[in-house]
C-alpha cells in the first residue's frame, strides 16, 4: 500500500479538485497525486489509461462515462457517488461583444454569425454537435467551422489566443481560464445539466481511503469548493 492517492478527474471537475486536495490530503493522511485532468482522447484519455491498467484510486468524470467504466470493469459500481452537476455555457475573448443567447432562436443567429467554434471531446462537444446543431437544422454550416479541441487543452485557451472565436465546454472548465470573456450558460431551452461522480478504480491498492475521499466529496463539507468552481453540489 502505497502513501499517495492517485486521481484521475475531467476537466469540469478539476479546478474542485484541485482546492479541495488540502483538505483531502489532511482528511486521508495521503498524497494526491494528479494522473490527468481531462477525459481526452486517444492513448492519452482516461478510458485508456484504465484499460492499460493504470492505477486509479479515484475516477472523476461524468455519471454516463462513469457507468460505462463500470460495466467494463474498470470501475467498481460499489460505493460510486454523484457530487456535482453542471451546466454548458459559450464564451468570446476577452474584449468582444456580450453575445446576446437568450432564446433558440437567438442562440441559432449567433452560431451561424460566427466564424468558428472550439468545442471539447466531451460531454458538452458531443452534445453541441451531435444535438443542438441538428435540432436547430444548422449542423451543414456549422460542423465545417467547428473545431475539436483535444490533449487536455480547454477550449476557452484556443479563444483566448484568438485561435477561434467561441468556446463551447462547461462553465467549470471555462471559469479559470484568462483572455475570455462573458461566460454565458446555453438557453434554458437548450441547457443540458451534466452530473459528474466519483468513484473507485478496480486497480486501486487502497479502496477504503478511496472511498473516504469520495464520501467527503459527495458531503456538505466539500460543497463550497465545489460551488466556487462554477458546478453545483449533487
Amino acid at each position: 500500500m502505497t502513501n499517495e492517492l492517485r486521481i484521475m478527474t475531467s476537466g469540469a471537475f478539476t479546478a474542485a479538485h484541485l482546492q479541495l486536495i488540502p483538505e483531502v490530503e489532511k482528511l486521508t493522511g495521503k498524497k494526491v497525486v494528479t494522473v490527468t485532468t481531462s477525459v481526452g482522447t486517444g492513448e492519452t484519455s482516461i478510458a485508456s489509461r484504465l484499460q492499460r491498467g493504470e492505477v486509479a484510486d479515484v475516477v472523476i468524470v461524468a455519471h454516463d462515462l462513469l457507468q460505462q467504466f463500470i460495466a467494463d470493469q474498470l470501475v467498481f459500481d460499489a460505493g460510486h457517488k454523484k457530487i456535482a452537476s453542471s451546466m454548458i455555457g459559450i464564451a468570446v475573448r476577452a474584449g468582444a461583444p456580450k453575445p446576446e443567447i437568450g432564446n433558440a432562436e437567438a442562440f441559432k443567429r449567433f452560431l451561424l454569425a460566427a466564424k468558428s467554434v472550439a468545442y471539447s471531446a466531451s460531454v458538452s462537444g458531443q452534445y453541441l454537435t451531435k444535438d443542438i446543431y441538428p435540432r436547430l437544422g444548422i449542423a451543414d454550416e456549422m460542423l465545417p467551422k467547428s473545431h475539436l479541441i483535444t490533449g487536455g487543452v480547454r477550449t476557452g485557451a484556443v479563444v483566448a489566443r484568438g485561435d477561434a472565436e467561441v468556446c463551447c465546454q462547461q462553465i467549470s472548465e471555462m471559469l479559470p481560464v484568462e483572455g475570455i470573456a462573458h461566460i454565458t450558460p446555453l438557453p434554458p431551452d437548450l441547457q443540458k445539466v451534466s452530473f459528474f461522480a466519483a468513484g473507485v478504480g478496480v486497480n486501486s491498492a487502497d479502496k477504503a481511503t478511496a472511498q473516504k475521499m469520495i464520501d467527503f466529496l459527495a458531503s456538505a463539507a466539500a460543497a463550497a469548493a465545489i460551488k466556487k468552481s462554477g458546478l453545483a453540489p449533487a
